[in-house]
């Protein structure tokens, strides 16, 4: 199975793309999608549609797994994440992947074995579960890798209504 994990932003979506097999995790690739604040919302949303479109065609995945919103105390920025969030399952749906959504909660207990892990724990997680030198950069994409771990982990639950 192979699993294009996704941490949505506006300014910044977090791709990984990890192979699981036989209880293995094998990284294929990871980065950033990053757009500029000169363009308008709309010609960001299409930069991340695109650029997650060109990543499902060149690695196939069977699916997409991507983290849920979380509360944020800044409604413009809870905002521009959601509809990042939406062109990423957008991408997804369209090229016929089921989506899964997991919340941080589930993806810090997933990686570390503890739902309130800060950054730099889960960092080293995702470094010590794939068999990384480093964390990746920016954090969006070590989240990204570690939503991977999480449905990764989570794969048996496929078609219970996960």
């Amino acid at each position: 199975m192979i699993i294009l994990g996704v941490d949505p932003g506006l300014a910044i979506t977090g791709f990984g793309v990890v192979r699981v097999e036989n209880n293995r995790h094998t990284v294929l690739g990871y980065g950033a999608v990053r757009t500029s604040t000169k363009e308008t919302t709309a010609q960001r949303l299409e930069t991340i549609y695109r650029e997650l479109s060109k990543l499902i065609a060149e690695f196939k995945p069977d699916c997409l797994a991507v983290e849920e919103l979380f509360f944020n105390r800044n409604a413009s920025t809870a905002l521009a994440v959601g509809q990042a969030r939406g062109v990423a399952i957008l991408a997804g749906s369209h090229a016929g992947l089921p989506v899964f959504e997991y919340t941080p909660l589930q993806v810090k207990t997933a990686v570390t074995g503890y739902g309130r892990a800060d950054k730099e724990q889960v960092a080293y997680m995702v470094c010590m579960l794939l068999g990384l030198p480093s964390a990746p950069q920016p954090d969006d994409v070590t989240d990204a890798l570690a939503i991977c771990l999480c449905h990764g982990y989570n794969a048996n639950d496929w078609g219970r209504g996960r």
